[in-house]
């Protein structure tokens, strides 16, 4: 089980991550709950149905991360417009689209960064500092997408745009600064490769 994902009796998975691996997920999910931000009515506590109600920014983020966590819908490098009008067209879909779905994502990101947080710190290691996380089918579920989105955040950082790309990093030097990004990038992919197998079997 070191490693990688197996399924649990009744459904859910089971993982053994040591003290370096359970450290090294709590802080990529902290970081990506600081990256997302806050929720659009946390400073409003005392209006429960401000965030209900609140509209999303209409614009894409600037941060590469971001917007890789948060695609416009409507266009993007993989959508090609006819027309200058149809890309005026596909800019007006996005923007409308994003105004009334990207604080819902954004809450939904968050909630799976929060469930990995609590999940590692409710671990008892043991003697060797490693421990045997057990996730029920729903917080297998939080963990896959909350993995997913680890990868495409440091995905975005080492420019991966396609498996060539992944092909390249296989080949940095150790002395390259971008290795151990490269290394965490490389492992969250074979955790996650693993619970997708674990909850289709």
């Amino acid at each position: 089980m070191p490693g990688h994902f197996e399924p649990l009796p009744g459904g859910g998975a089971a993982v053994a991550l040591d003290e370096v691996e359970i450290s090294i997920i709590r802080s990529l999910a902290v970081q990506l709950l600081e990256l997302i931000g806050p929720g659009p009515a946390e400073n409003a506590p005392d209006d429960p149905l401000a965030e209900l109600f609140a509209e999303g920014p209409s614009e894409p983020p600037s941060d590469p991360v971001l917007q890789r966590l948060f695609p416009d819908a409507y266009s993007g490098p993989d959508v090609e417009a006819s027309s200058p009008e149809q890309a005026e067209e596909q800019r007006a879909y996005s923007s409308e689209f994003r105004r009334f779905t990207e604080n819902d994502l954004r809450a939904g990101k968050r909630e799976n960064a929060l469930a990995v947080i609590r999940s590692l710190d409710a671990l008892t290691t043991a003697g060797d500092g490693g421990a045997v996380l057990k996730l029920s089918p729903g917080e297998s579920e939080q963990w896959l997408r909350a993995l997913n989105d680890l990868r495409l955040a440091i995905g975005a950082r080492l420019d991966v745009v396609d498996e060539e790309d992944t092909d390249l990093l296989y080949r940095l030097p150790d002395e390259d600064p971008r290795k151990p990004m490269v290394m965490a990038y490389l492992w969250l992919g074979g955790l996650q490769e693993t619970l997708v197998e674990t909850l289709m079997s």
